[in-house]
């Protein structure tokens, strides 16, 4: 797996509205250097932007497969592929909903808080048709759910009533000008409150 982490191109992010982000994908059927490289990609272009999760319809592929590389509820760093995913979520007193800010790389710079389970579980297979389960806690856990989401055509904004959705749609216009169309190909904009002596 570690071999599909590096060697790829950075490629523009898709943005909500565009149809491949509101349709559920294809299974991945082929384990084959086209969809290595599409990981790679993915990789590269994830880290470019900054993102803990990304998936294929992200970069306008309509495909079942995301990449991550996030923490977990005890800081441990998990990286990975799953292909064809389902998330299984707690039932029942087992159910604790963590409700916090919640972003996506192709709706940029926007936060709304968003309750979701605190632990999911994810099945699928890896970029080799080899089966995997992720156990998320956490980060990880909300993680597992977004990006599965945006495989059935589901983005986080769908989620939200009505008026966070439209103080979503607004915090993000607001900053829309900072991102350039093929970003992050091109990199975010300096803002004119960004300052020299900021936090590294």
């Amino acid at each position: 797996m570690s071999d599909l982490r590096t060697g790829g191109s950075v490629l523009p992010i898709t943005r909500w509205g565009t149809p491949v982000m509101h349709a559920k994908t294809r299974p991945v059927t082929s384990f084959d250097n086209q969809l290595h490289q599409l990981v790679k990609d993915m990789f590269a272009t994830m880290a470019a932007a900054e993102g803990v999760g990304l998936a294929a319809t992200q970069v306008g592929i309509d495909l079942a497969i995301f990449v991550y590389d996030c923490p977990d509820a005890d800081h441990q760093r998990h990286v990975g592929v799953v292909c064809n995913p389902v998330v299984t979520l707690p039932e029942g007193k087992d159910r604790h909903l963590d409700k916090a800010d919640e972003g996506c790389l192709s709706l940029p710079g926007a936060y709304e808080a968003l309750a979701r389970p605190d632990n999911a579980i994810c099945r699928g297979v890896d970029a080799y048709g080899d089966e995997v389960e992720v156990i998320g806690t956490g980060l990880l856990a909300r993680c597992l759910q977004h990006e599965t989401d945006h495989l059935n055509g589901t983005v986080f904004g769908d989620r939200l009533p009505a008026r966070s959705r439209k103080k979503l749609y607004r915090q993000h216009e607001e900053l829309a000008d900072l991102y350039p169309d093929d970003w992050p190909v091109s990199p975010r904009l300096p803002d004119e409150d960004d300052s020299d002596d900021s936090d590294d």
